[in-house]
């Protein structure tokens, strides 16, 4: 984190064109400008800091952020209402079971009943290819449409809490932890961070962590490597992104197939598990035919393909190759950790136990990202309107 004062964050901010974001959604990193990125970051260090300073950065008095999470999660959800309610909204869950959706529900109708007094609608729909990011924006063109008609008062934001393609708010977050490890956004370039897979006991994991630091990372003119055993590819169109990033930003982008070279000098090391892009693929049109005997006979081919990878594992050994032997380990989390929470898993416990700490500094970031991603998409001026939360000295608590 940028060190200085409140003021002299604001005053930074302030030089940074952030325009676009001012009533648009936030659904693909690849999609906002640097300024744009730099903006969320600087922005969640505001608020971050006014937290600590116990000052209080409402901007509403009520609105609603409502929530659907088609996939479990902890980190995520909870960062989100922590950031719902830092702004003053309150969350309200979109339960699908609990909904007329089951009933033949339309997502343009569902989107609109959802959103009469909305200000943001946060999405997790990660599982099936190719449907995810789609939903989303189908979701958007929803509200969009409602709003020209009049029959909403304001368009509500969208912010995309993970699909298909990418995950934003963690791999900002985990740019975040970046920033603040090394000491500024500029002071990545030319860190060499290591993105590989790793043996989990399950299947089926999300490829969008991956992309999305791989999407992201090259923007910072940094060196990132992408490592997987044959037939864990990612999709073809964000490698594409990364090499193109990478081009213009004066870092690089490679692919291995050794953990072990991935490794070798690396300041960050990011090993997490995912499945195949083609066995998704398949998973998606198994699920669209119903066809539950073949999911579950892939479901064993995919356990059996990974048990063939079991020593693509975080190892002391493995970390004893990067730069000075103490590269930044990092997780989305949970891990499955050996011996811990698995038999075998994706980081050794020794590994992990070191690095808990920092783990959880990485994870207590996404809930600024999200506030900021709100933030940035409500007020056309944000410096502006940062100032004048400072000058009002509201405080949190007495």
């Amino acid at each position: 984190m940028a060190k200085g004062t409140l003021e002299e964050m604001i005053r930074q901010l302030s030089q940074l064109n952030s325009a676009g974001m001012y009533l648009d959604d936030f659904l693909l990193t690849w999609d906002r400008s640097d300024d744009e990125i730099a903006a969320v970051f600087k922005t969640a260090e505001v608020l971050m800091e006014m937290r600590k300073e116990n000052i209080s950065p409402r901007i509403f008095d009520s609105g609603l952020a409502v929530s659907l999470f088609r996939d479990n999660s902890t980190r995520t959800r909870f960062s989100y209402s922590s950031a719902a309610n830092l702004l003053g909204l309150t969350v309200q869950d979109l339960d699908e079971g609990k909904s007329q959706i089951a009933h033949g529900e339309t997502v343009r109708e569902t989107a609109n009943m959802v959103s009469f007094m909305a200000d943001v609608i946060g999405i997790r729909d990660d599982m099936y290819i190719g449907k995810g990011n789609a939903y989303m924006r189908e979701v958007a063109e929803s509200v969009s449409q409602g709003y020209q008609a009049g029959i909403l008062e304001q368009r509500p934001t969208l912010v995309n809490l993970q699909c298909d393609i990418d995950h934003p708010t963690q791999s900002m977050a985990d740019a975040m932890h970046l920033i603040q490890h090394f000491g500024s956004l500029e002071n990545l370039k030319g860190k060499k961070i290591a993105m590989s897979w790793a043996y989990s006991p399950s299947y089926g994991k999300p490829l969008s962590v991956p992309q999305g630091i791989i999407g992201l990372m090259t923007r910072f003119g940094m060196d990132v490597v992408l490592a997987h055993p044959e037939g864990y590819e990612v999709m073809p169109e964000v490698e594409a992104i990364a090499r193109d990033n990478a081009a213009a930003c004066g870092g690089s982008f490679s692919k291995t197939g050794s953990m072990a070279e991935a490794f070798e000098g690396a300041d960050i090391v990011y090993p997490k598990s995912w499945a195949p892009f083609n066995a998704m693929e398949k998973r998606t049109l198994l699920y669209g035919d119903s066809d539950m005997d073949g999911i579950k006979a892939l479901e064993q081919d995919l356990l059996a393909q990974n048990a063939n990878f079991k020593d693509w594992e975080c190892t002391e050994e493995l970390m004893a190759l990067t730069k000075e032997q103490s590269a930044l380990y990092m997780h989305c989390l949970p891990a499955d950790i050996t011996g811990v929470s698995c038999v075998q898993g994706e980081v050794a416990a020794s590994v992990f136990d070191r690095y808990r700490d920092p783990l959880y500094f990485e994870a207590s970031y996404k809930p600024y990202v999200i506030a900021a991603m709100m933030f940035l998409a409500k007020v056309k001026n944000p410096a502006e309107k940062l100032t004048q939360i400072l000058q009002r000295k509201e405080r949190r608590a007495s």
